[in-house]
């Protein structure tokens, strides 16, 4: 691409869950090759770098073709520590080593249902506007306003209770962030969060959608990922 771009993947050695989880096999392939191999493929790309603290991640990601120019501080790989964070060292030190970029894509490490289409919609789309960020999102599958929690006695309490009478199709969509891509305009300033009006929402189908923080989660992910391969073969 003619604009500076760059890939970043956060992927710390300590997930607690589903331990070793970026590069627990997938597949016969660790998870986080998924994201390396897209983000390359897409050739969006001037540099594909992987953030980790861990040196089995760092060669497992070098192996696949990622770069990992830089060990990520103990301070940013913490339970608590923001993904963002890790990737906004990553861009300062590149800047201390004089190398700017136009354009910054956070990818997770764990996306690998993630299509090659959808980074390129989200770059072009970025690229011909005045927003600053964008990122992908789904649809919820459900309206949001006629949601309940369970409250401290172990019963039903609407959010919204006006709402319990009304048809779901009378309601508004509502949308939620899918967890794999965020773009960001790097030259643009904006004070807005990026769930806001500075971003260019990019929404991708629900099937190719999977949070993978749980073993239910992993279990979901390689259903769907087999299904959508048996299609592709097909």
């Amino acid at each position: 691409m003619a604009q500076k771009c760059i890939a970043i993947i956060p992927a710390r050695g300590g997930s607690k869950r589903i331990p070793r989880k970026n590069i627990k096999l997938f597949f016969g392939k660790p998870l986080i090759y998924y994201s390396i191999k897209t983000a390359i493929e897409s050739k969006l790309f001037l540099k594909v770098i992987v953030s980790t603290d861990d040196d089995e991640i760092a060669n497992i990601a070098k192996s696949f073709g990622a770069e990992v120019p830089f060990v990520r501080s103990k301070e940013l790989s913490d339970d608590f520590a923001p993904a963002g964070d890790a990737v906004s060292s990553v861009i300062e030190k590149f800047k201390e080593q004089g190398e700017n970029f136009d354009y910054v894509c956070t990818l997770y490490a764990t996306a690998p249902l993630l299509q090659i289409k959808y980074l390129k919609d989200a770059f072009l789309k970025l690229h011909n506007s005045n927003a600053k960020y964008s990122f992908s999102c789904i649809s919820m599958p459900f309206p949001i306003q006629r949601t309940f929690k369970i409250n401290d006695d172990g019963n039903c309490e609407m959010f919204w209770p006006e709402n319990f009478s009304k048809r779901s199709q009378d309601l508004e969509l509502a949308y939620q962030d899918a967890g794999q891509f965020y773009f960001d305009k790097v030259n643009t300033k904006s004070n807005k969060i990026i769930f806001g009006e500075d971003s260019i929402p990019i929404t991708l189908p629900r099937y190719l959608v999977q949070d993978v923080d749980t073993i239910e989660d992993w279990e979901q992910a390689e259903y769907m990922y087999q299904i959508i391969n048996k299609i592709k073969k097909s």
